[in-house]
């Protein structure tokens, strides 16, 4: 048995524990660092002369079970109740109409530039336009109560809405009414199977009594993920639907077949279950970025070609957040800087068909724009003012009120 790559698994998988750690102190992303590191591993075994097989196809794998996990883990931590409704839908559009309008212009500017049609070119770039859930929920777990929860509503929704628009996108040739129907039946689908499925696992959470427990559970949310991805179901809904009403599960007792599932003893449960997807989250999300940071190349990096507008879409996607963040009355310190681009980016980048692939958005352009928005995260967590732990409960009317005022 070859110990030595063992060794070197479990020293890059400390390693990375370490960068997310001290990320609060350093203020440095731990992306960056996982990425960096990745990539002196491949110098390194350049170096040394050793032959590594291509490990170009784990790369989608890891990433689609990293996006699970860290939905879920996002969603875990997501307090529902009808005070906080309003900052959900509040955070919901602040996650989509940046989105929607930054894709619309690169896509527009790809077109015109580049000489390809508009479909095409919006294809390519909305992945440059979500926000990654798996950089930014790691990033802020030092800020205060509120931005924290902003944060981790919004880079879940970017996430699950982003998906949503690429796949309807990709999928139908034609955008016309009946594509739209036919989008909204299957989210509508989605939610009925969301439901069913989450009241079954609830089930089988408060009634599995074997020491092992969350391990089915956790194969049976990937299964369900993978078999609606394969028939183009939005599978990301079922993941945050999942994670919101184990959450909240408390809330729902005054219906009488609730209480037969004990929601108070399913919550010790429940809160095990979360440390689980947790730690979980992190070695899956390491694991990716240091592939990712190890199939980097260097000249990648470096690209002169691509990097001037590289600069340009993320001067773009900060300007047209400032906007947003201005209109609809947020602090913009620190909100404004963490708007990083990272796992689904490169996950919907793998995922667009070769008959709709743009050349010019090659994956040096991915790697430098997801680069700059690390970067400008780093500098903006570095200089925003230490935030104290807030203690006080958010989903208050009056406090929405005062940190937003959006109006719907």
């Amino acid at each position: 048995m070859n110990f030595g790559i063992i060794i070197v698994i479990c020293t890059l998988l400390l390693l990375a524990y370490i960068f997310t750690v001290s990320s609060s102190k350093t203020k440095i992303p731990s992306v960056i660092l996982l990425l960096i590191l990745g990539w002196v591993v491949k110098q390194g075994s350049f170096f040394f002369n050793i032959v590594i097989p291509d490990l170009n196809p784990l790369l989608p794998i890891l990433g689609s079970i990293g996006l699970i996990l860290i939905v879920l883990e996002g969603s875990l931590e997501l307090e529902l109740n009808k005070k906080k409704l309003p900052f959900v839908g509040k955070t919901f559009v602040t996650a989509i109409v940046p989105l929607i309008i930054t894709a619309l212009i690169v896509a527009f500017a790809f077109s015109y530039v580049l000489k390809v049609n508009f479909k095409d070119g919006l294809i390519n770039a909305i992945p440059l336009c979500i926000i990654s859930s798996a950089i930014a929920i790691s990033s802020v777990g030092h800020l205060s109560a509120f931005n924290k929860e902003f944060a981790i509503y919004e880079s879940s929704l970017s996430d699950i809405i982003g998906v949503l628009f690429f796949n309807f996108i990709v999928l139908n040739s034609v955008i016309d009414l009946n594509s739209v129907m036919h989008f909204g039946l299957q989210i509508l689908l989605m939610i009925g199977i969301s439901f069913i499925a989450t009241a079954f696992l609830a089930l089988l959470l408060s009634k599995i009594d074997h020491h092992v427990k969350f391990a089915p559970i956790v194969l049976l949310i990937i299964l369900i993920f993978a078999i609606s991805e394969i028939y183009h179901l939005p599978a990301l809904i079922f993941i945050m639907f999942f994670g919101i009403i184990m959450k909240n599960f408390d809330e729902l007792e005054r219906f009488e077949w609730i209480k037969k599932l004990k929601p108070r003893q399913l919550d010790r449960e429940v809160q095990k279950f979360k440390e689980l997807i947790i730690e979980a989250a992190f070695l899956i999300r390491s694991l990716f970025f240091l592939l990712f940071g190890f199939l980097m190349k260097t000249e990648d990096i470096l690209n002169p070609e691509t990097f001037g507008i590289a600069l340009g879409i993320s001067a773009l996607i900060y300007l047209i957040r400032a906007i947003q963040l201005a209109y609809f009355k947020v602090k913009l310190m620190p909100l404004l800087f963490i708007a990083p681009r990272g796992l689904i980016t490169i996950l919907l980048f793998l995922s667009i068909p070769e008959i709709n692939r743009i050349p010019f958005v090659s994956k040096a352009l991915i790697i430098q724009v997801i680069i700059i928005s690390a970067l400008f995260m780093m500098i903006g967590l570095i200089f925003n003012k230490t935030e104290k732990k807030e203690t006080k409960n958010f989903s208050k009317a009056e406090n929405l009120s005062i940190d937003i005022d959006i109006p719907i």
